[in-house]
């Protein structure tokens, strides 16, 4: 313990064995009859970047490889998981815990809005009884053998991010951005904020990177040149992936079938987390 150690591990990012002791004991027990082997955080420094839609293709990504996937989504104000798969609720409990409700392919979702009566009700909550709807997500959820969880995470570095990182056994985090200028330098603070948490960040996926004509195949940046590269670099890791702006995503998204989207833009990524299980 350093002599300057202000016994706040949430604000130090002093790799030392108090700060290990601390986060373990800060982290939520699952629920009993749940099996989560590998959890991953997918984050943004600011809304309407695409992290729901990322959390969504990565949970289909891995499905597809004959693993079970699951999503909790902690974005409390805003869900909108249950929506791009065509989930409704309520979902259902018994003895032993609530059951998160299963899409058309078999991943596993939980979210606000399969609790609520009325799903376009809005969760009016103060942001600590927000963090401890997230911590219950883990808790009181059955996630019945998960071999990859996907948390996706209401955009900054408040609450529940905190929550997460602190009450979870995050095994690494997925930053989503989009070109524009302005979103890389806040992506930094989402960097910086992992860093900070001693939380490994697996990569960076650019969301809107691009569009391509449909007439002569031109990758055209739309949003203008992106900056992402450079940050990617100053921070030591690696940019993932690049998904392009489709009219299909929002098709399918609006008909609750984004399990049917035909793509391969984040391949490189499942690829990559089974690589880093083996």
């Amino acid at each position: 313990m350093s002599e300057e150690c202000t016994h706040n591990c949430s604000t130090c990012g002093a790799d030392c064995p108090s700060r290990g002791q601390a986060q373990q004991s800060m982290e939520a027990s699952l629920n009993p009859k749940s099996s989560v082997k590998k959890v991953i955080g997918v984050v943004s420094g600011k809304g309407g970047v695409g992290k729901s839609l990322v959390t969504s293709l990565m949970a289909c990504a891995m499905q597809k490889r004959g693993l079970h996937a699951a999503i909790l989504d902690a974005d409390i104000t805003g869900p909108s998981i249950p929506k791009a798969f065509g989930v409704k609720g309520p979902a259902m409990a018994n003895q032993d815990g609530i059951l998160p409700m299963p899409s058309e392919r078999g991943i596993d979702i939980m979210s606000i809005n399969l609790l609520v009566s009325d799903p376009s009700d809005p969760v009016i909550w103060r942001g600590s009884l927000i963090a401890s709807a997230v911590r219950q997500f883990w808790t009181d959820v059955i996630w019945d053998n998960v071999d990859y969880m996907f948390v996706d995470m209401p955009p900054g570095t408040g609450d529940v991010p905190l929550t997460v990182f602190q009450s979870l056994p995050v095994d690494g985090i997925l930053i989503v951005t989009s070109p524009q200028e302005l979103v890389s330098m806040i992506v930094e603070k989402a960097l910086k904020m992992a860093e900070k948490m001693n939380v490994p960040v697996l990569g960076i996926v650019e969301n809107m990177s691009y569009l391509v004509c449909p007439d002569c195949g031109k990758k055209i940046p739309i949003f203008g040149e992106s900056h992402i590269a450079d940050v990617a670099m100053a921070h030591h890791v690696p940019v993932l992936a690049q998904i392009p702006v489709d009219p299909r995503i929002a098709a399918c998204v609006d008909a609750g079938k984004i399990e049917e989207l035909e793509q391969n833009w984040m391949d490189d990524v499942a690829d990559m987390l089974l690589r880093s299980q083996a």
